[in-house]
């Protein structure tokens, strides 16, 4: 298990960091990621060193909201998610990490998120409408966190589902006050199947408003495709995997230099992750 529970002494400022992620421990159910392990430990991490966040993530039908105890946020629930003109509507739901003395929301909607499988459909096939799940994931969170009225110095989105939010941020998003000074970091992970998400991810996720040259990097609608659109529009990368995938690779020798952290499995990497944060909040 990793573990991040390092107390530093203090000498940087307090930070409001916003972790988005699509797997975190203890709830899900199949067997426990590297995502899901380092979703878990590093938010907790983080607060322990005094500083504030908020902690974002799917409500899957895996989840047990009895077990885990989740129960509707009604002051957030409401919005809809527009998709191809359709109105999705969005309930948050929390839950308590006592342990860790954290809460985690949840994003849910009745349609995309309560069948009983994350990704994959019971032949392992991808879900069919794995594109419009990961858009309505990713705006609402971005609109959620407009509820709250909750202004993070860092957004660090985790997994590939959270691909769109570096997007949206530098674009549709950014002159919204609560994300005008928001710095948003990508964690990439291995990625484990090749098929696309939808022929038509692009235009959806444009949502009407993006121009072409930033849709341009999702336009394949693979994996490595989406990392390479996130990594294109975030300040920084976190490696979880010292070889990415060959394109993933190319993609970001042709952009330039980007902030880059590689997350090397030591016990402790708290440090690293405060320090790249704080350069960050120090950058134009």
């Amino acid at each position: 298990m990793l573990n991040f529970a390092v107390k530093l002494k203090n000498t940087m400022a307090k930070k409001k960091v916003l972790f988005i992620s699509t797997e975190m421990s203890p709830y899900m159910t199949e067997a426990t990621s590297a995502q899901a392990e380092i979703s878990r430990r590093l938010p907790q991490a983080v607060q322990e060193n005094d500083n504030e966040i908020r902690v974002l993530m799917p409500r899957f039908g895996v989840i047990n909201e009895r077990r885990n105890r989740l129960h509707e946020v009604v002051r957030l629930s409401g919005i809809n998610i527009t998709i191809d003109d359709n109105d999705n509507p969005l309930t948050i739901k929390v839950a308590s990490l006592q342990e860790a003395k954290m809460q985690v929301y949840f994003l849910d909607n009745e349609e995309y998120f309560h069948r009983k499988a994350i990704y994959h459909d019971e032949n392992n096939s991808l879900f069919k409408d794995n594109d419009e799940r990961t858009i309505f994931f990713c705006k609402g969170a971005l609109e959620t966190v407009k509820k709250l009225g909750w202004a993070p110095d860092i957004i660090h989105c985790q997994g590939w589902m959270t691909s769109l939010i570096p997007l949206y941020i530098k674009t549709i998003y950014k002159d919204e006050p609560v994300f005008k000074n928001a710095k948003v970091v990508y964690s990439v992970f291995d990625n484990d199947f090749e098929e696309t998400i939808g022929k038509d991810f692009a235009r959806k996720a444009g949502l009407n408003g993006i121009d072409a040259e930033h849709m341009q990097y999702y336009a394949g609608a693979k994996i490595n495709d989406l990392n390479i659109g996130a990594l294109a529009h975030s300040d920084a990368l976190v490696r979880v995997s010292e070889k990415l995938d060959p394109s993933v690779e190319k993609g970001l020798k042709k952009m330039g230099g980007r902030t880059t952290l590689l997350h090397n499995q030591e016990p402790a990497m708290t440090e690293e992750y405060l320090k790249l944060y704080e350069d960050l909040m120090q950058s134009n």
